[in-house]
């Protein structure tokens, strides 16, 4: 009997610990759950470091301030010394235009003044 007694009695506890049913407590810590605003992403992947973040990094750097600078100030002078050159192919154009106009106007003048000479 003493035996029949402790096997009703394990049966039963086991029978309890291993039921279906769940306590309240143990579905709420379930229904919890953890929300991270980040992801962890591999660093070869895709999107590890997008091409917008990876650009803005070289532009902030100095060594990319600098030869920015530098790239203009080359740029300014280039573009002063074609200014330079059209201001001075503008005043040979010109100079070339008067001259021919002068010897138009040497070869007019020239030109009556043979005329004017053969009928004597």
């Amino acid at each position: 009997m003493k035996n029949l007694l402790t096997a009703i009695f394990i049966y039963t506890v086991l029978f309890t610990a291993c039921s279906k049913k769940e306590s309240p407590g143990f579905v709420a810590e379930q229904e919890v759950k953890i929300r991270y605003d980040t992801t962890a992403i591999d660093s070869f992947s895709t999107g590890a470091v997008s091409v917008d973040i990876a650009r803005k990094i070289r532009m902030s750097s100095p060594q990319y301030i600098d030869s920015v600078k530098q790239a203009k100030k080359l740029q300014d002078e280039e573009n002063k010394l074609k200014a330079e050159l059209e201001k001075e192919n503008k005043a040979k154009q010109e100079e070339e235009k008067k001259k021919a106009e002068a010897e138009k106007k040497l070869k007019t003048a020239e030109k009556p003044s043979a005329q004017e000479s053969k009928p004597e």
